[in-house]
């Protein structure tokens, strides 16, 4: 990362790191497939109505994971392998302990948030099931996500992709053997979903015990929190993690708002939101790569290529997330199917996919700026702009815009508006920073 061009290198660490988080989104698209093909409309709603909801709890922790890959990546950069090792072994134990919070929390929170949420009386039950076998994984989510962002932090993404090919045609499998052959519906593919999760994480730590690069080797004995490590993890970490938790607040709302036209419109949006989702996590994965390449060039004092990186992330994040929106949406009628065959159920979701999918590109404005901007160290700014934008924005237009308008269409117009919003504003907060941080350190270190 600190020498020699930079265009394949950040493709070739992004493009596995896409891989990895489109293989994690595909154990719940998969979960929304079979119960939607082999089950009923209903337990494809139940399924995929969880989704704002998991992923409101689960990213407050898995936001700490960029605070331990940029703390990671600095240590490498400024080559000193006892706070690395220090550093990842805190990484860990943090990660435990996030995993059984999240594991306890899902079975007490599980039906009374689904009630907040307005969840329809025919799929609320099977929505509480499912919720709260997904959370009976999270233990190992938490350790697959924090011990992949240790092996990112050493520019390794193709490890972490491997374990969730391998666990996700477990998941696939799994799915189908309890749905069709057991009739277990929700329940099947909830399973099926934690057993996965078990075996991406056991094999992710299985690399990290067995690393040849004893400065990343988890030792079980040596677990335990420095308290300087754990401090600056939180410090970049949980400004991430409260913005992914309050970003997904603003997309509860809206889910609820959906859940007000019924389970069909809810069933649409669920089986569309499989694609949003894999879009959506093309771009953040230029945006882990612009936090991980930003960090080690930082710390190295190699200025230039920070901004070189942040000018490639965001132009490849931009060609690869429109074109594989573009294809999906050329695609849609095909696509969709894979969900459902129900005409209204692919209504709703092919009005989906054209007014949010199509133009998913535009949030790489903010998560990339925002990526480069904690890769030298600041992250709350970015987070407070992106609640701004992005959560207060949205609420704001839901009892304004759409209280007015009261359609489905107009409900998705706040996504692409938010998007340009948010997207100006922490570009322009990027440029300012990064401008007065250079200057900083370069006078300091008599650049």
């Amino acid at each position: 990362m600190l020498e020699g061009p930079l265009g394949k290198k950040i493709l070739l660490f992004t493009l596995p790191l896409a891989g990895s988080s489109i293989l994690q989104q595909l154990f719940n698209s998969t979960d929304v497939a079979v119960v939607g093909r082999f089950s009923s409309s209903q337990a494809l709603a139940a399924v995929g109505s969880n989704a704002p909801l998991i992923n409101m709890l689960v990213l407050l922790f898995t936001g700490l994971s960029v605070g331990a890959n940029v703390l990671i990546a600095r240590y490498i950069g400024q080559n000193d392998r006892k706070k690395v090792s220090e550093a990842v072994h805190t990484v860990i134990t943090l990660s435990l302990i996030c995993g059984f919070l999240l594991l306890i929390l899902g079975q007490v929170i599980a039906t009374p948030l689904l009630r907040l949420m307005n969840t329809p009386d025919d799929v609320i039950d099977l929505a509480a099931t499912y919720l709260r076998i997904y959370f009976m994984g999270m233990p190992f989510v938490m350790l697959y996500n924090f011990g992949s962002a240790i092996l990112r932090s050493v520019g390794d993404t193709s490890r972490p992709l491997y374990c969730l090919v391998i666990s996700g045609i477990v998941n696939v499998l799994l799915n189908l053997f309890f749905v069709i052959v057991f009739d277990m519906s929700v329940a099947g593919v909830g399973i099926a979903t934690v057993i996965a999760d078990g075996i991406s994480a056991g094999l992710v730590m299985m690399f990290l015990i067995r690393n040849e690069d004893e400065s990343i080797r988890v030792n079980p004995k040596k677990l335990s929190f420095k308290k300087e490590h754990l401090i600056m993890i939180l410090k970049i970490g949980a400004p991430a993690g409260i913005q992914g938790m309050v970003f997904s607040i603003s997309n509860v709302f809206i889910q609820t708002a959906i859940n007000g036209f019924g389970s069909q419109a809810v069933a649409g949006s669920s089986a569309e939101l499989n694609f949003e989702y894999i879009t959506y996590y093309i771009v953040c994965a230029f945006s882990q790569t612009a936090v991980t390449f930003t960090s080690q060039n930082y710390g190295a004092l190699q200025f230039d290529r920070c901004k070189k990186v942040f000018r490639l992330c965001m132009l490849f994040s931009c060609i690869f997330t429109g074109c594989v929106s573009v294809i999906f949406m050329l695609g849609s009628g095909f696509f969709i199917t894979f969900f459902t065959t129900d005409p209204t159920v692919i209504k709703y979701a092919i009005i989906r996919m054209a007014i949010v999918m199509l133009l998913e590109l535009m949030t790489g404005s903010y998560e990339i700026s925002g990526g480069a901007l904690r890769g030298i160290g600041h992250s709350l700014l970015p987070a407070i702009l992106t609640i701004f934008g992005s959560v207060v924005f949205r609420i704001i237009w839901l009892f304004t815009v759409f209280k007015a308008f009261h359609t489905y269409d107009m409900l998705l117009m706040v996504y692409p508006v938010s998007w340009l919003i948010t997207g100006t504003s922490v570009l322009i907060a990027y440029f300012i920073i990064r401008k007065r941080e250079f200057k900083k350190v370069s006078a300091a270190f008599e650049i």
